[in-house]
């Protein structure tokens, strides 16, 4: 999924810095983990990547925005049908990831608790393990998925793809 468009989108207007917490790695590597889950369990991909990008796309600070998840998925909807198409089912799941990420626990849906998954599993970016009781998916509770996502979260890795495919140079943001 190209994915160029929809992040053009997002960051003609995103408040915080790409290199911050909730940032452009950050979204790369919840694609990274979601896509990973999603061999196994099974989800929407379109629907995981497109989580991935636009989950943390208005938040207007690092620390407590209670309401980011909502107004992400209000951001979706206003994209929708100008920079990605989904068909009805999919955009519902998509606009209920979004909305409910940071407050709710779990999910009846698969493609629901993938994105979720995604998103927990890159807690060590802020200096926590996630635990597997508050995972959703089997391959995500797994220990050997945790000690993956959470070595890249705990170092900031990068993905090559963030400067190769999506244009986005994080090490010239972080010199100005």
């Amino acid at each position: 999924m190209n994915l160029k468009p929809i992040l053009q989108s997002i960051l003609e207007d995103y408040a915080l810095p790409l290199g911050g917490d909730h940032g452009v790695a950050h979204w790369a590597r919840v694609l990274e983990n979601g896509l990973r889950l999603s061999e196994e369990t099974g989800a929407n991909v379109e629907v995981v990547s497109l989580f991935a990008v636009l989950h943390d796309s208005r938040r207007i600070n690092e620390v407590t925005d209670p309401e980011h998840g909502p107004r992400a998925a209000e951001f979706a909807a206003e994209l929708r049908g100008s920079v990605f198409d989904l068909e009805d089912h999919e955009f519902r799941l998509l606009y209920r990831a979004c909305e409910g990420h940071t407050h709710e626990r779990n999910h009846p849906d698969v493609t629901i608790q993938t994105c979720w998954d995604s998103d927990r599993l890159d807690l060590g970016r802020v200096g926590i393990m996630p635990h597997p009781s508050r995972l959703c998916t089997e391959i995500g509770k797994r220990p050997e998925t945790i000690k993956w996502a959470d070595g890249r979260a705990s170092f900031g890795i990068v993905p090559t793809f963030v400067l190769d495919e999506w244009g986005i140079d994080l090490e010239q943001e972080r010199a100005w």
